[in-house]
């Protein structure tokens, strides 16, 4: 840290240069006029919207594939673009950015869903910085603010070129990027082990869930009642008395909330809820949510809700049945949005084996789903306070002061003060915990040895 503080008093005492997107690049559009049958066997690599959400620098040795005809003109992604997703169900991750940080021999092409950005001087700023600065606090506040809607939010180019963006010199970047990306390593170490556990737990979900032609089986809609959802879209209050179950909601397990106060369509305990409308390789289709309360939900017109009409299913077995289910996922066509039909859902195939075996199954399956989803315990709890601390020390030293003005803005002087505010926050909690801990080992050592 040290370091930059130096090469910042040494190559820039006056501030650094702000300037707007307009004036130092231009935006340009993804893939066009592509159908279906495009996708099935394609000849270039495809970057898709999950693909620029999820990651700060592209990942570009993936298998998506795209055909496109020597002759046609589409944009071709370049070393040091960055790529934005266009459009959300929240502001607040409209805009997520991912940079092409390697040189490559291959094409590649952007999904429509999503957009890229290019300098006119690539000698501007190193990809490896920009990765990280346009995931900034700063920055990503100024994109939210570009974004509109009402039940799904999109990005204004037109607003992007007004964004302003730090140009430190070329040195001073350099440094930042070597201190963040030892944060980000660490981070991918975690998570790819995570991966892996993941995986682990999807190849035994299947496992287990996959049985015999002497184990009975029948239609979904043999075994549930099935009914959609309605619209909210002009009875979101942020005081509402009812949650509105999306997409969003589901696929971040109940984190991500609206409210309502017309509970269009109520749920009740034990419903089982199926997302049924996504964007292309989305991690969202087919996911399943339970009902833990009545009185508690409305259903969102892009969600299905089952539930079990028969003794001879538990729910929760059912309910690790259909999520991300692969008889719904072959409908996914890593296209455009997908929306599963009805009879799409009520036709799969459940199986049925006997009572005791699906409690056993619940047992194992929730087992395994804890150990991987829990945020309090293991490797998801590391993570998450490295990518805090990753955070934390990425928007401080990605805050500069302006040239012809030495001094920080009001603005990033309190959020500085609010990360600083937090930091301490936590120190002193986990002081506290520490002493609380250590006095009840020293109590129950007291005890032992009296």
């Amino acid at each position: 840290m040290s370091k930059i503080n130096e090469l910042i008093e040494a190559l820039c005492p006056e501030g650094v240069p702000f300037k707007k997107l307009g004036e130092i690049g231009s935006f340009y559009g993804g893939l066009t006029g592509k159908s279906k049958d495009d996708f099935k066997d394609g000849n270039a690599v495809f970057i898709t919207y999950m693909n620029v959400f999820s990651n700060i620098e592209l990942k570009i040795n993936v298998t998506d594939r795209v055909r496109v005809g020597e002759n046609e003109k589409q944009n071709i992604v370049q070393y040091g673009d960055i790529l934005f997703t266009g459009s959300s169900e929240t502001p607040n991750e409209c805009g997520m950015s991912s940079v092409l940080t390697t040189h490559t021999d291959e094409k590649l092409y952007l999904n429509s869903f999503c957009f890229g950005y290019r300098f006119h001087d690539p000698e501007m700023f190193l990809p490896g910085f920009t990765k990280h600065l346009f995931r900034s606090d700063d920055l990503r506040y100024q994109i939210t603010r570009t974004a509109s809607g009402v039940t799904r939010f999109n990005v204004s180019k037109r607003k992007m070129k007004d964004v302003r963006v730090p140009v430190p010199p070329l040195e001073v970047q350099r440094e930042i990027v070597r201190v963040l990306d030892n944060f980000t390593l660490l981070s991918a170490l975690l998570s790819a082990e995570l991966s892996a556990r993941r995986k682990q737990y999807e190849y035994y979900r299947n496992e287990l869930l996959t049985f015999g032609d002497y184990i009975p089986s029948c239609q979904l809609r043999d075994i549930v009642n099935f009914r959609n959802g309605k619209g909210h879209e002009k009875d979101i209050s942020a005081n509402g008395k009812y949650i509105v179950v999306n997409s969003k909601f589901i696929s971040t397990n109940g984190d991500v909330k609206k409210y309502t106060n017309k509970q269009i369509c109520p749920l009740y305990v034990d419903d089982i809820l199926m997302v049924m409308s996504d964007l292309p390789n989305g991690r969202a289709l087919a996911k399943c949510y339970l009902v833990d309360e009545d009185d508690k939900y409305s259903l969102n017109q892009r969600i299905g809700a089952f539930h079990v009409k028969t003794d001879t299913v538990r729910t929760r077995f059912l309910l690790h049945v259909l999520n991300r289910n692969r008889q719904l996922l072959a409908y996914d066509n890593g296209v455009d949005q997908t929306n599963l039909k009805k009879d799409e859902i009520l036709n799969i195939t459940i199986p049925i084996p006997n009572i005791e075996i699906q409690d056993r199954l619940v047992y194992a399956l929730d087992h395994f789903e804890a150990i991987c989803s829990d945020l309090d315990i293991g490797l998801p709890a590391e993570i998450e306070t490295r990518q805090k601390q990753y955070e934390y020390y990425r928007d401080i030293l990605l805050t500069f002061a302006e040239t012809g003005n030495s001094i920080l803005t009001d603005r990033q002087t309190d959020r500085q003060t609010d990360r600083q505010t937090d930091r301490q926050t936590d120190r002193q909690t986990d002081r506290q915990t520490d002493r609380q801990t250590d006095r009840q080992t020293d109590r129950q050592t007291d005890r032992q040895t009296g």
